[in-house]
C-alpha cells in the first residue's frame, strides 16, 4: 500500500457540489471508504442560494472573534492594529472575569473546578460566549466583563459538577443565532440571545455522545465543537493507559446543527470493507481501538472540507499486536464536511510508537511559492516538524522524504523501516538524544549529564521505545518527548505576510516499556514510568532554549528567526555565575498574532509534568512549567517590546477584538494558589 494515498482533484474544486465530488473520485477510480451510516434519516432542507463563505485562513473577521483559533482556519490571527509598538507599553486592565461566575458559586459554594482554565471566548455581534470552569456557557459584555446570561445546569446544583472544555462554537443563519457545546457525554445548543435549550435539539435538548460500546470507556473530549456550513462536528479524549490491546475506537461524528440527528460518522480505524484496513496485519484493525481526534479540527467552509488530526491507536508504545503501518493513526485525513467522505490523508507517523500524536488543529493559509498560488494546509507535530499541504488535493508543497530510522529490538515488535521527514521548513525544535545536544554549560556539568544520559537507550529521532530492566538500561530518552515539540496550543499564522509563529518546548521523555502481566492484560509489553527526565543539579539534560518561538516564512519554507521565550533555569546555582541571557521556559502558552504583534505568555506556574518525577529529585524546570509574564514581541524580529507580570501563568489563547470602537486583548491565568479568572487590556481612555 503506498505511504500516501491521495485523490487528485482539479483546482477547481471550489466549483464543485458534494455530488460532484463525489463522482470525480469514482472516475479517478480512488478505492473509498464505505459510506458513512447516519442513524436518522437526512435532514430536508428548502433550496437557498449558495452562501458567501469567508476565506479560509484569513484571520479574524471585522473586529470579532468568530472561533476558538479567530476562524476556522485556526490562524490566531486579527488585523486589528489600534494597539501596536509605539503605545502597547500603555496597556492597562480593563476589567477581571472569573472562571465560574458568581451565579453558580451561589447554588454551591463548595463547588470545585479547575485551576487550568484554557477556553478561548468567541466574540459576535457585540457579544463574547465561552465555557466556564465547569464546562457551562456563559455570555458576557465583552467592554464590561459583565454577565449577560449563564447556561442553567440540567438538574439544578445536582448537574453543576463537570469538567472544563475549550470553547464553544458559534452558527446562524436567515432566522437564528446557536451557540453549541459539548459538557460531559452530551452536546447541547442554545439560544445565543437567551442562553435557553432548544428542546427539539436531540433529546428534550441534548445529543447523546455515549457511542461507543458500554464496555469501553465514557466518552470525554477537551475540544471544542467544530461547526461547518450545517454540521457540527465532535471528537474525543480517551486513556493513554491501556490494559488489553482491545478497546473502542476514537471514531469522528457530525450532527445536524438545527436537529441534532447523527449525519455521519469516520472510523478512525478503518473498518471492514474500509480503505486502509490491509495496512493492519491479522485484522489487527478489528479490535485495536483509540486513534481519536482528541485535539481540534480546522475547516474550510468554501470547499465543505474537514481537517482531522487523528491521534495514537492502542497500545502507543508497543505495537506487536498491530503490526502495520495502522492507518488513520497519526495522519492528518480530510473529510467531505456534509458526507464524512475521505477526500485525502497522509500519515506523518508509520506504525506510532512514540505518542507523536499531532496535538493541535491544522492552520489554513494561503501562500506563494514559487510563483504559485496555493491553498494550504500546515500541521505542526510533537516531533517538531511543519508538514505543508495542498488543502484542495493533499499534495505536500515541499518534498517528504521517506527516511531510513532506527529498528526495534523489543521482541514481536515491528517498526516501520522509514518515518516522512519533510525537506521544508526545517525542524522548530531540538531533535535526537545524541551527545551533542547534551548541555555543556560547563565541563563539569557536560560529564554529569553523559554520566546520566549512558542509563539509557538513546539516538536519533525515532529511536524506538526498549524495555527498562533491573541491571540494564532504563528505557529509552525521547527528543522532542511526548509533549512535544509543539503541543496544542498551535501555532499562529499571519495571513499578510505569510510567517508563522511555532511556540515550541525542548522536553525529553524516556519512552520505557515493561513485559505484560498475563493476570492483567493479554499485551506482550506496557508502557513503564514514561517519566520526564531531569539533567544533573536540577537542570535539564540537553541544550537550551527550553521554550522557544520560531518564525517562518511560509512562502519559502525558511526560518526568520529563533528566541526563547522567559527566562528559564538561568538562576540555578550551578550556572548563575555565568550570567547567561535567557533559556526558555517549558510552558505551552498559545499565541496571539495582530497587526504588527505578537502576544504570548509563558504557560502555567507550579506545574508539574504527566510523567512521576521522584520526590527528592531538585528539578528547578519541568515540562509544563512556565511562568507568570504575558510579553508582546515585535512580529519581524522577536525582540520584546511589552512584558507585564501577572499574578499566576496564562492558561487560556489570548485573543483581541473591537468593542465599540477600542481594542481589548483577553487572556485567563490561573494556578494551585491563584484562582482563574481572564484579565481584559485595553489602551487608556484619551
Amino acid at each position: 500500500m503506498p505511504r500516501h494515498t491521495r485523490t487528485t482533484i482539479t483546482h477547481n474544486l471550489a466549483a464543485l457540489s458534494t455530488a460532484g465530488i463525489a463522482l470525480l473520485l469514482v472516475g479517478c477510480g480512488q478505492e473509498q471508504d464505505s459510506a458513512p451510516s447516519p442513524t436518522a434519516a437526512p435532514v430536508e432542507t428548502a433550496v437557498a442560494p449558495e452562501p458567501e463563505y469567508a476565506p479560509a485562513g484569513s484571520g479574524a473577521q471585522g473586529g470579532e472573534w468568530q472561533a476558538f483559533g479567530a476562524e476556522i482556519g485556526n490562524t490566531k490571527y486579527t488585523g486589528l492594529d489600534q494597539i501596536d509598538a509605539s503605545n502597547v507599553n500603555d496597556l492597562e486592565i480593563a476589567w477581571r472575569r472569573p472562571a465560574l461566575d458568581q451565579y453558580f458559586v451561589d447554588l454551591n459554594p463548595n463547588q470545585r473546578f479547575a485551576t487550568g482554565w484554557n477556553a478561548a471566548p468567541v466574540i459576535v455581534n457585540g457579544v463574547a460566549y465561552i465555557s466556564n470552569g465547569v464546562g457551562l456557557v456563559e455570555a458576557y459584555n465583552p467592554g464590561t466583563g459583565e454577565t449577560i446570561w449563564v447556561q442553567e445546569p440540567v438538574g439544578g446544583v445536582e448537574g453543576l459538577p463537570g469538567a472544563p472544555t475549550r470553547g464553544v462554537a458559534y452558527w446562524s443563519d436567515e432566522l437564528e443565532e446557536r451557540i453549541l457545546v459539548q459538557r460531559g457525554t452530551y452536546l447541547t445548543a442554545l439560544n445565543a440571545q437567551t442562553g435557553e435549550m432548544y428542546p427539539d435539539f436531540g433529546v428534550d435538548g441534548l445529543v447523546d455522545l455515549q457511542l461507543m460500546p458500554p464496555e469501553f470507556e465514557r466518552f470525554r473530549w477537551g475540544g471544542v465543537p467544530m461547526v461547518v456550513r450545517d454540521v457540527v462536528i465532535i471528537g474525543q479524549s480517551m486513556s493513554d493507559t491501556f490494559d488489553d490491546k482491545e478497546a473502542s475506537r476514537g471514531d469522528v461524528h457530525a450532527f445536524d446543527v438545527r436537529t441534532g440527528a447523527l449525519r455521519w460518522t469516520y472510523n478512525t480505524i478503518p473498518q471492514q470493507g474500509q480503505f486502509g484496513t490491509d495496512s493492519w496485519q491479522d485484522r489487527s484493525w478489528s479490535y485495536t481501538g483509540h486513534a481519536p481526534v482528541w485535539s481540534l479540527f480546522s475547516a474550510d467552509e468554501e470547499l465543505g472540507m474537514v481537517y482531522m488530526p487523528i491521534t495514537s491507536s492502542t497500545n502507543d508504545m508497543y505495537g506487536g499486536h498491530r503490526i502495520g503501518d495502522n492507518l488513520f493513526s497519526q495522519s492528518i485525513v480530510a473529510v467531505d464536511a456534509e458526507s464524512g467522505e475521505r477526500l485525502w490523508h497522509y500519515q506523518m507517523v508509520h506504525h506510532g510508537l512514540w505518542d507523536y500524536d499531532p496535538p493541535a488543529a491544522p492552520i489554513l493559509m494561503d501562500i506563494t511559492v514559487e510563483g504559485r498560488e496555493i491553498k494550504a494546509l500546515t500541521q505542526i507535530t510533537k516531533q517538531a516538524f511543519a508538514y505543508v499541504f495542498d488543502r484542495e488535493t493533499g499534495e505536500p508543497v515541499w518534498e517528504i522524504e521517506e527516511r531510513e530510522v532506527p529498528q526495534s529490538n523489543v521482541p514481536g515488535e515491528v517498526t516501520s523501516p522509514t518515518q516522512p521527514f519533510p525537506s521544508k521548513p526545517a525542524p522548530f525544535d531540538r531533535q535526537g538524544a545524541t551527545v551533542d545536544n547534551l548541555i555543556d554549560f560547563t565541563p563539569e556539568l557536560r560529564a554529569e549529564a553523559l554520566e546520566i544520559f549512558n542509563n539509557y537507550v538513546t539516538g536519533p529521532l525515532f529511536t524506538p521505545p526498549s524495555v527498562r530492566t533491573e541491571n540494564g538500561t532504563q528505557g529509552t530518552i525521547q527528543l522532542p518527548g511526548s509533549q512535544g515539540g509543539a503541543d496544542v496550543q498551535g501555532a499562529a499564522f499571519d495571513p499578510e505576510t505569510g510567517y508563522l509563529y511555532i511556540p515550541s518546548i525542548t522536553s525529553p521523555f524516556v519512552a520505557d516499556i515493561l513485559p505484560g502481566d498475563p493476570e492483567v492484560t493479554n499485551l506482550a509489553y506496557t508502557k513503564g514510568a514514561r517519566r520526564w527526565i531531569a539533567g544533573p543539579q536540577g537542570l535539564p539534560l540537553f541544550k537550551p532554549p527550553y521554550g522557544r518561538i520560531t518564525a517562518i516564512n511560509m512562502n519559502t519554507g525558511d526560518h526568520v528567526w529563533m528566541v526563547p521565550n522567559g527566562d528559564g533555569p538561568r538562576d540555578n546555582p550551578a550556572i548563575a555565575h555565568l550570567n547567561l541571557g535567557q533559556l526558555g521556559a517549558p510552558g505551552r502558552p498559545t499565541p496571539l498574532l495582530t497587526k504588527t504583534l505578537l502576544f504570548i505568555g509563558e504557560g502555567l506556574t507550579g506545574q508539574r509534568p504527566g510523567g512521576r518525577i521522584p520526590p527528592d529529585m531538585p528539578v528547578t524546570i519541568a515540562t509544563n512549567s512556565g511562568g507568570p509574564m504575558f510579553r508582546a514581541y515585535d512580529k519581524t524580529n522577536g525582540d520584546i517590546l511589552w512584558e507585564t507580570e501577572l499574578e499566576a501563568g496564562t492558561t487560556s489563547p489570548p485573543i483581541s477584538y473591537l468593542y465599540e470602537g477600542e481594542q481589548y486583548l483577553t487572556v485567563s491565568i490561573g494556578d494551585r494558589n491563584h484562582s482563574p479568572e481572564m484579565i481584559a487590556f485595553k489602551l487608556p481612555a484619551d
